[in-house]
C-alpha cells in the first residue's frame, strides 16, 4: 500500500482532467493505496524567482499555497500529477508549481514513482510528448525517484466530456488500480 498524492492543475471547471482524475483515484483505492487530492483550483501559487534560498533551508521564502502543497508532496510515497495538455505542453500552473517544488530537491523526500494523466482535444499519440518530457527533466532532478508512467485521454474538447467516455474513465480507473 503506498500514500498516493494526485495533483490536478486544471483550472476550469467541470475539467476533463479532473473527472478523470476521480476514477484514477478509484482504482487506486480498491487497489489498496491511501489517496490525497489535491487541486490547483483556488490556489495561489506564485512564480518561483530564482533565489535558491530554499536549497539552504528546505523552504521557500514566499509565502502562499505551494509551501503547504510542497509538504504533502514530501510526505507522499507516489505522485500523480493530471494536467489537460495546452499547445502539446503541460498546464502552466503545473510548470509553476513543479519550479516552486525547488525546495525539495535537497530534502529527505519519501516519492519514487511518478506518474502522469494528460487530456487535451487532439488526440493524436504524439501530443502529450512535450508535457511528458517536461516532466521528466523534473523527475530527473530528483534521483530517488522515476517517471513510472503515463496515460494520455484525448478528443476531449468541452467541459465535462469525460463524464460520458467510457474508455477514457475504465483506462483512467485501470491506471489508478496498476499504480505500485
Amino acid at each position: 500500500m503506498s500514500n498516493v498524492l494526485v495533483i490536478t492543475t486544471s483550472l476550469r471547471a467541470k475539467s476533463n482532467s479532473d473527472i478523470l482524475a476521480e476514477k484514477l483515484i478509484a482504482g487506486a483505492k480498491e487497489a489498496g493505496h491511501n489517496t490525497e487530492l489535491v487541486s490547483l483550483k483556488g490556489k495561489e501559487i506564485k512564480f518561483c524567482i530564482g533565489c535558491l534560498a530554499c536549497q539552504k533551508t528546505q523552504r521557500c521564502i514566499q509565502k502562499d499555497d505551494a509551501v503547504s502543497i510542497a509538504d504533502k508532496v514530501l510526505e507522499a510515497d507516489t505522485l500523480v500529477f493530471v494536467t489537460p495538455i495546452y499547445y502539446y505542453e503541460m498546464s502552466g500552473q503545473m510548470k509553476t508549481l513543479l519550479d516552486r517544488l525547488n525546495p525539495l530537491y535537497s530534502a529527505d523526500y519519501k516519492f519514487r514513482r511518478i506518474y502522469m494523466l494528460s487530456t487535451a482535444a487532439e488526440e493524436e499519440a504524439f501530443v502529450p510528448e512535450k508535457a511528458v518530457s517536461g516532466l521528466q527533466g523534473w523527475v530527473d532532478c530528483f534521483e530517488k525517484a522515476e517517471l513510472t508512467d503515463h496515460i494520455f485521454c484525448g478528443g476531449l474538447t468541452d467541459g465535462g466530456e469525460a463524464s460520458a467516455a467510457e474508455a477514457h474513465l475504465q483506462a483512467a480507473f485501470d491506471f489508478g488500480k496498476n499504480i505500485k
